[in-house]
């Protein structure tokens, strides 16, 4: 018998138990992720009764796989839109939250007599909520449509993408070993170019290129397309230094725009379940019980402060943010755990040969206790809230209510400066990033080409004038974006004070394009400075008059945003409300939600006149939603039928008492008994008999469903077999009948003809 690889070996060892423990904690209806670092467990090391894993390399790198496609995974459901959309509220109690778990973490890590790093590390992990146990726990809890869990998974959102810039500096940590500022900022510089280049460039091309190819995307191709993206982005990424889960995460988000989205997101399922399963398996291989019990004071430490310091800052960022104290403290029990990105951090630090040993199965253990408390801490926001309100003094009100209303309450008040400022800098932002890139694609690659085919002054011109020809139409998105919007007239045209900045901005962007022009000039020409300022204001004045430059930046600019724009355009066709009116209402705290009738509501069948929603929970029905058909404003006798989804709009406690009564399921007892058939339809043969009451007749004039409640499936007459059976097809003797239906309706079928004598 031929012997297997030890790495085969390994997997089926890794899977066979994975898969007994996803079992077993879907059974104890407990988190999946929980099953898996059980798993790891009994197949590391340190269960030896059992058959183990040999060669935990092989575990690593399919581990470090998994990690790609649990961050590419989460890059499809991240979008940088829906960050721009989570609002102030979100990304407010994340940043206070945030910040204070890790300078609470690593006062704590000193406090232990950790060193630096390991204090350093602590403090990104505890900083960490579990996106999967949240989710889960609301969903088992019933919650995911409540107000506060929409601003728990605004924060979830912004703590994404904290995690990877957080990955991105704790690398360029643990390479210096010493905390630098000047190194912290320029890796942080330079990771925000990146980010911003990758994700352009990646809207400018990538939805073309799926739109042009779409006709040959089949499920098969589609996904090795998407996973070729994926790890090609891996591969550039840690190219340029940065981890390769970093270019999966991005690589996720610029796909999460596209109107593909959500077939690549079903493709890429399960094999983010498989990769990301052997995953926390070796997470759970890191868990050493001899650490473990050693460290158990340190252990229950760590449990307690993620438990009271996570509630408290969540709390006070979701306060600071304006919210009312009961959602505020909602969202903060919600968070009261660590668990995936804390796990990746460690891996990390373990990767880089930084931390300890010991602080893997540390943080693993707390995640795992606090995992279990996490439904019981979220249970116990309301009667807490309950206690504090009938204790607070009356002079406290707003902080019962929140000073605001609604995140949504600032929007009309944004001021022309705000607008203009806010665009500018965005713009800005995007455009000199693209100049930089194509300066350095240029010195990199065309530059030493020209310069060793033609030496001296001349392909030094040749060089210069390419690379600021392709840099043109950026440079003059920089010059004269915004300078013709609404927001810069109206500013223009209140005072001369307005004009002297609006003038200082102009001049600022200006001096840029010159900057960036002078960044290609002065390599070179280094004895040609004074004329290199003169030269690069005279190629900016060209760059302004050019009509060419001019047509190809808006032409870009076009087809950027319409790759952007693509799928919410799609989405806002096909939504029953739009946008636009969705953030009146909640200016008004009035919520929007969708919800699906099951087919085995009480409700199914009765009008919206029986129901009377609006009297019982003060919930209004906008529109119904039945198949490829809208029901806009129906009237009070349109009935609900199975998977009708209705679109209501009311308060998030009146929507709640409504979803309760739509989702109320009749008695077990009798939902077996309906999902059980009483008869069955069963096949049986007929002779035609020469007495028979059928002979001569069509199969129109004995109409044999309607009098016999059985069908004819074929009649064999000789050796030919009949299936064509027309209502002129005339039976003869000794036909033989192959009929379906129930069986008492079979037995019964004769006596039936005859009474039909």
């Amino acid at each position: 018998m031929a012997h297997l690889h030890e790495f085969i070996t390994d997997l089926a060892i890794i899977l066979i138990t994975a898969g007994i423990a996803t079992i077993v904690f879907k059974w104890l209806k407990q988190p999946v992720v929980l099953g898996y670092i059980l798993a790891g467990f009994i197949a590391g090391p340190h269960v030896t009764w059992l058959p183990t894993v040999t060669d935990m390399g092989n575990v690593e790198v399919w581990a470090e796989i998994g990690v790609i496609f649990l961050l590419f995974a989460l890059g499809l459901e991240f979008s940088f839109k829906r960050l721009m959309a989570v609002g102030g509220t979100a990304t407010i109690a994340t940043l206070v939250n945030l910040g204070s778990m890790i300078i609470i973490g690593y006062f704590v890590g000193k406090a232990f007599g950790w060193s630096q790093m390991d204090s350093i590390f602590l403090g990104g992990m505890l900083s960490m909520s579990s996106t999967t146990i949240i989710i889960k726990a609301f969903n088992d809890m019933g919650l995911q449509k409540q107000r506060f869990a929409g601003i728990v998974f605004g924060m979830l959102i912004v703590e994404d993408l904290a995690a990877i810039l957080m990955m991105v500096l704790l690398s360029t940590l643990a390479v210096s070993n010493e905390i630098e500022g000047t190194a912290l900022l320029g890796s942080l510089f330079r990771l925000v170019f990146f980010i911003l280049i990758w994700f352009v460039v990646g809207i400018y091309l990538i939805p073309t290129m799926l739109k042009a190819i779409k006709r040959f995307l089949n499920d098969e191709t589609l996904l090795i397309i998407a996973m070729g993206f994926c790890f090609g982005m891996v591969l550039f990424a840690s190219h340029v230094g940065f981890s390769a889960a970093l270019g999966a995460f991005i690589m996720g988000s610029i796909l999460a725009e596209t109107v593909a989205v959500k077939h690549i997101e079903r493709l890429v399922e399960p094999l983010k379940n498989f990769f990301g399963a052997v995953f926390f398996v070796s997470v759970g291989m890191m868990l050493a019980p001899d650490i473990v019990r050693e460290h158990s004071v340190t252990i229950a430490v760590l449990v307690v402060v993620v438990l009271i310091g996570r509630v408290i800052f969540a709390t006070l960022g979701v306060l600071a943010s304006g919210e009312g104290l009961k959602v505020s403290l909602q969202a903060g029990f919600s968070l009261a755990q660590i668990g995936e990105f804390s796990f990746i951090i460690a891996t990390l630090g373990t990767s880089l040969g930084v931390i300890s040993n010991t602080l893997y199965p540390i943080i693993v253990s707390v995640s795992i206790i606090t995992t279990f408390t996490t439904p019981y801490c979220i249970r116990l926001a309301t009667p807490l809230y309950a206690f504090i309100e009938k204790r607070i003094p009356s002079r406290w009100n707003t902080l019962i209510t929140g000073y605001t209303a609604s995140k949504y309450k600032t929007v009309n008040t944004q001021n022309d400066w705000n607008k203009l400022l806010k665009s500018i800098l965005q713009l800005v932002a995007i455009y000199s990033a693209l100049a930089i890139a194509v300066l350095l694609l240029c010195e990199r690659f065309t530059t030493p080409y020209i310069i060793e085919y033609i030496p001296g002054r001349v392909g030094r011109i040749i060089s210069a004038t390419l690379t600021i020809s392709l840099m043109a139409p950026f440079l003059r998105a920089i010059l004269m974006k915004k300078n013709r919007s609404e927001e810069f007239k109206n500013l223009w045209g209140n005072n001369y004070f307005n004009r002297g900045i609006l003038i200082l901005l102009i001049a600022s962007r200006v001096f840029l394009c010159m900057i960036l022009i002078l960044m290609v000039l002065t390599p070179l020409f280094s004895n040609l400075t004074i004329w290199m300022s003169l030269i690069g204001f005279v190629v900016i004045i060209f760059i302004i008059l050019s009509q060419g430059f001019k047509k190809q930046s808006r032409k870009m600019e076009a087809r950027f945003l319409s790759n952007l724009n693509l799928k919410q355009t799609l989405e806002e066709n096909k939504a029953a409300i739009p946008s636009s009116m969705k953030k009146h209402l909640l200016s008004k705290e009035i919520h929007i939600e969708e919800i699906e009738i099951t087919p085995n509501s009480p409700k199914i069948g009765k009008s919206l006149h029986e129901l009377n929603f609006r009297q019982k929970t003060g919930v209004s029905v906008v529109t119904i939603l039945r198949g490829n058909r809208k029901i806009n404003i129906p009237d009070a006798h349109e009935k609900l039928y199975p998977y009708d989804r209705i679109v209501i709009a009311g308060s998030d406690d009146n929507i709640q008492r409504l979803i309760k009564s739509i989702e109320e399921r009749k008695s077990k007892k009798a939902s077996c008994e309906e999902q059980i058939p009483e008869h069955h339809v069963e096949l049986s043969q007929y002779i035609v008999e020469e007495e028979s009451p059928i002979v001569g007749k069509t199969i129109a004039q004995l109409n044999l469903p309607k009098n016999t409640e059985c069908m004819i499936i074929s009649v064999e007459r000789g050796e030919e077999t009949i299936t064509i059976l027309t209502g002129h097809f005339v039976f003869q003797k000794d036909d033989i009948l192959l009929l379906a239906g129930e069986k008492n309706k079979l037995r019964a079928f004769e006596e039936n003809l005859n009474n039909r004598k």
